[in-house]
């Protein structure tokens, strides 16, 4: 077993694969910015080494200097995390050459998965259903037309190197195509360096459902079974569950196999990720992309099938077979994760960077907060504004989700905002309660608490009118519209008027 372990990485992930190493009685090194000198994940390491300014291209981004520190430390293997460096192929190659171990895949599975044109190549090699699309850049705009007109509108438009739904326009007819094309261009070449970009066939109302996968040096690939991940903003998710509500055994078995072909394609080991979407519709699916890297969704997954997933890709970098097989995975339960944020959802969720000047975390059976902040932690305007990954278990969806309601009341983060009052009225949606999910959920849910809002403002207002009529004449009021006039004194008629001038 490896001795001592450096994270390449900070904040909740950090966290979260020190403590997997302190159970396994692995010793653990930090590497920090000057921004997280008094981070969660400094404090708790065994060792932490300062490596540059805060921003990540001054830091976190520096692999050489991460490797100049895993030397320094002793540390025989580096646990990447997600994002930052964790599919960066050269830092492998690198790690590799000066004979530490990478906790991931190979660099060359990572350079196969990467593009999603490559990857797409490969599904379509492994007979696994891809969304009708291009395998090549496209080459202008004429080309983007032709190709569009011949799938029918609408439309997605995709950066090749994208992530994290950069690089991505939804196109709803022809007029919007060029506009689209060059934004999608711009944006990636902004964000990647890399200005390709694909066109395919926009699925309407997608589910976006991904199977782990966990692969070893021995040949041996199996899937987990699956997690829903369609409510997002921004292409990018914010909650999680395992199972979904529209999988049944005979999807997942389809989907599973589907991502173990993929798996199997490039020699994946480790932990991995394969993603889809489905109809929801017919349940038609078809591979979306492969994350050749832990997911932070992940612990719903090791929730329902109680395996570590962290132990396990720590394991087969050490070259041990994984510890089960697929006739052990058996999904037990229900499990939902909700992204906290330091985001305000009330302004389209901006960062609200800042300090943490009270933190309650909620208690009791079936609650699990992999975190990476304290209270008098610094939420730093650098870095992505992740500071949990919030989850519960039930027995099933009904049970986890009156866990969670009951578990956001008790969640409580001061002096910023975050994304809490938002779960907090997803979890009592009708539409959500219901499973009905698709990655266009927020916007519909924004839609409903608008209108909501309206009738409660229209119905006060009449309220109001009705009790002001009734105070100039009473015998002009039905006895119905009495009553409820009687109810408006005089202070609650202003308190409301008030409310409703600054909501409108």
């Amino acid at each position: 077993m490896f001795k001592k372990i450096l994270i390449a990485n900070r904040g909740e992930i950090a966290c979260r694969v020190i403590r997997a190493c302190r159970e396994m009685k692995i010793a653990t090194v930090a590497v920090y910015s000057e921004a997280d000198k008094n981070a969660l994940h400094v404090r708790m390491a065994d060792e932490a080494y300062l490596i540059g300014a805060p921003p990540s291209a001054e830091s976190y981004l520096r692999w050489e200097k991460i490797i100049e520190v895993s030397k320094k430390s002793g540390a025989e293997a580096i646990h990447p995390g997600y994002g930052f460096l964790s599919e960066n192929s050269e830092f492998v190659r690198e790690v590799t050459k000066q004979n530490i171990t990478f906790i991931g895949p190979s660099p060359e599975a990572m350079e196969a998965m990467g593009g999603k044109i490559s990857a797409r190549k490969i599904a379509i090699a492994a007979n696994v259903p891809v969304v009708p699309g291009t395998t090549e850049p496209l080459k202008n705009y004429e080309e983007a037309r032709e190709i569009a007109a011949s799938f029918g509108y609408p439309v997605m438009l995709k950066a090749s190197a994208g992530g994290g739904g950069k690089g991505m326009r939804l196109v709803e007819n022809e007029n919007d195509l060029k506009n689209a094309l060059e934004a999608a261009q711009s944006e990636a070449t902004a964000s990647f360096g890399d200005d390709a970009v694909y066109v395919e066939k926009a699925i309407v109302r997608p589910r976006h459902i991904e199977i782990q996968i966990c692969s070893d040096k021995h040949g041996n690939h199996v899937h987990l079974g699956e997690r829903e991940c369609s409510i997002q903003r921004r292409h990018q998710k914010v909650i999680e569950e395992a199972p979904s509500p529209i999988n049944d055994e005979n999807l997942r078995q389809k989907m599973g196999e589907c991502a173990v072909m993929v798996a199997k394609a490039v020699n994946y080991v480790g932990a991995g990720t394969v993603e889809f979407l489905v109809s929801d519709l017919d349940k038609s699916f078809y591979f979306l992309e492969m994350n050749t890297r832990l997911q932070v969704e992940h612990p719903v997954t090791e929730l329902v099938t109680g395996i570590d997933l962290v132990r396990e890709q720590i394991c087969v970098a050490l070259g041990e077979k994984l510890s089960f097989t697929q006739g052990d995975i058996k999904l037990i339960g229900h499990a939902i994760e909700c992204r906290v944020y330091a985001e305000d959802p009330e302004n389209n969720f901006l960062p609200s960077p800042g300090k943490i000047t009270r933190l309650r975390l909620p208690q009791g059976s079936g609650v699990r907060d992999d975190g990476g902040i304290y209270e008098g932690s610094e939420i730093s305007i650098y870095y992505d504004p992740m500071i949990s990954k919030f989850c519960v278990f039930g027995r099933n969806r009904a049970e986890a989700i009156d866990r969670m309601r009951r578990a956001l009341q008790e969640y409580e983060v001061g002096g910023i905002k975050t994304t809490l009052p938002f779960f907090r009225e997803v979890v009592e949606d009708a539409e959500f309660i219901e499973g009905k999910l698709d990655t266009g959920f927020i916007s519909r849910f924004n839609e409903r608490k608008k209108q909501t809002e309206m009738d409660e403002t229209e119905r006060d207002m009449a309220l109001i009118a009705s009790a002001l009529a009734f105070s100039k004449n009473p015998k002009t009021i039905s006895d119905e519209q009495q009553s409820e006039s009687q109810k408006l004194s005089r202070w609650a008629i202003a308190g409301r008027t008030a409310l409703h001038q600054n909501r409108l």
